[in-house]
């Protein structure tokens, strides 16, 4: 029987928008900035890679690379752009409970 790594089993799930929608929203929710960008990193290699996302949202693959690492900064614009091929938008909830 073979088996497959983590990594491997998580790219082929985050291919899945829903699922990829519901892995960042816990990653906000439950982490840092810092594990927030390693999840939507995760999320753009699940969807052809770094370089893939940077042909389609026109920006360069090293500003992509240095954006999604755990000391990066995006701006909003930039994480705007870099969600919008991945099949995904930002949404906000209430925090209030009812």
């Amino acid at each position: 029987m073979t088996t497959k790594s983590y990594d491997e089993f998580l790219v082929n799930q985050l291919t899945d928008p829903e699922l990829a929608a519901e892995y960042l929203t816990a990653a906000a929710e439950d982490g840092s900035a810092e594990q927030l960008l390693i999840a939507l990193r995760n999320v753009a290699e699940a969807h052809g890679g770094l370089g893939v996302i940077a042909g389609i949202t026109n920006l360069n693959r090293q500003s992509i690379y240095k954006i999604l690492s755990p000391d990066g900064n995006p701006t909003l614009t930039t994480l705007l752009a870099l969600l919008r091929p991945l099949g995904l938008k930002l949404a906000f909830t209430s925090t209030e409970e009812k």
